[in-house]
């Protein structure tokens, strides 16, 4: 029998991220030491305290059982918390506060609840490639909106046209900013606000990273601007604010009736997280937050190291604002895939090709700061041995 897959299976962009592995890996079998800034996974493990509650809310028979379809309120309380604590952002943890497993399943999910076949989505290039993959689902079409250092990375939208306009039922930001690693002012998100209003798009910020910040400044969320609550939502994620990627757990916030479409939608998937890892999450956002603070310290010194040994080198970039990238321009003569493949095969070095994340991304690549300081030094020794940069004195 012949497997005949939907037309939507066909539409799913290239996993930008398994081909990048891919080209990794077979280095490594090669013997080679490969010091991999390529990928964004946190290398440091979870809080332990997170990690106690975790194994003692297992022991649990009651979360044995199917938990609450939404989610359970004390993480949805929790979430509230967090963002009153963190921003003064008043959240009803029953109307406006949606239970993910991680952000990126909300990303695809308020494409599939908004969008219908034809409808425009407004897409940061370069960005997050997960955006593409929501769009795709839906056959909806995607409109980019360049990220330019220029314009300090944020979209300039006066550049897009009307007759997409028309057809753009929501917009994808994302700040701190993966790749670019630079963050949004107020009153960026005033203008925002004011541009949707005026057009009728749902905007969606993905918020990440909004723990991870540096120089002494706090990210702005896009929950505590005024009016942020009736043109769009919040997606947030403990995977980078306390190393629990492999947790899943993220929560969407803000406007209630697309909180009540994704928890509809949700209904129809799955019946929510395990109980015990939703009360280990809720410990997490209620907890003491100093390791979260000790886990920005540790990139912020990894950031300061990477940077002033690309400088001392003669490579030259702004330093990362936030999130825990590092964005870099390509020196002449390479587009940023030969870079990339350059430092793999000859540095046995890892970064990700910009193009990878959109087409504006050309010229860039993007490193991780999730090895320690010594190991980015090393990385940028090496790539110094290549002779492609002239030092500066």
């Amino acid at each position: 029998m012949r497997i005949q897959p939907a037309d939507m299976i066909d539409r799913l962009p290239t996993q930008f991220f398994a081909t990048l592995v891919a080209k990794v890996n077979k280095v490594i079998a090669q013997g080679h030491d490969v010091i991999n800034l390529g990928q964004g996974n946190p290398d440091l493990p979870t809080p332990p305290h997170i990690i106690e509650e975790l194994q003692a809310q297992a022991a649990q028979p009651l979360h044995h059982k199917y938990p609450p379809f939404q989610g359970r309120v004390e993480l949805k309380q929790a979430v509230a918390h967090w963002y009153k604590q963190e921003f003064d952002v008043d959240l009803d943890p029953e109307e406006e506060v949606a239970i993910l497993f991680g952000s990126k399943t909300g990303l695809v999910e308020i494409c599939q609840v908004l969008m219908n076949a034809g409808d425009v989505a407004l897409v940061p290039d370069p960005g997050y490639p997960d955006y593409w993959s929501g769009v795709a689902v839906v056959n909806g079409r995607m409109v980019m909106m360049p990220l330019k250092a220029e314009n300090d990375f944020l979209p300039d939208y006066s550049q897009l046209s009307q007759a997409d306009l028309d057809r753009a039922k929501l917009m994808f930001l994302n700040y701190p900013n993966n790749p670019t690693a630079v963050n949004a002012p107020l009153e960026f998100y005033e203008e925002t606000i004011r541009f949707a209003r005026k057009h009728e798009i749902v905007v969606c910020h993905d918020f990440a990273y909004g723990a991870i910040s540096y120089d002494g400044k706090k990210p702005v969320s896009f929950m505590q601007v005024p009016g942020a609550k009736e043109v769009g939502v919040e997606f947030y994620t403990l995977s980078k604010t306390y190393n629990m990627a492999g947790w899943r757990v993220g929560a969407m916030v803000g406007n209630r009736e697309l909180v009540r479409l994704i928890n509809l939608i949700q209904d129809h998937y799955f019946v929510s997280l395990f109980g015990a890892v939703q009360m280990a999450a809720a410990k997490a956002m209620t907890d003491s937050q100093q390791c979260v603070r000790d886990l920005v310290a540790v990139y912020e010194s990894r950031r300061n190291a990477l940077y002033s040994n690309l400088h001392r080198i003669g490579w030259q970039a702004p330093p990362s604002q936030g999130s825990f990238f590092a964005w870099l321009p390509v020196p002449s003569g390479f587009t940023s895939v030969e870079f990339s493949d350059l430092l793999l095969e000859k540095a046995h070095v890892v970064v990700a090709p910009g193009n990878g994340f959109g087409p504006t991304g050309e010229g860039y690549v993007r490193a991780a700061l999730l090895s320690n300081e010594e190991r980015l030094a090393e990385a940028v020794q090496r790539i110094e041995r290549l002779g492609l940069f002239t030092k500066t004195k």
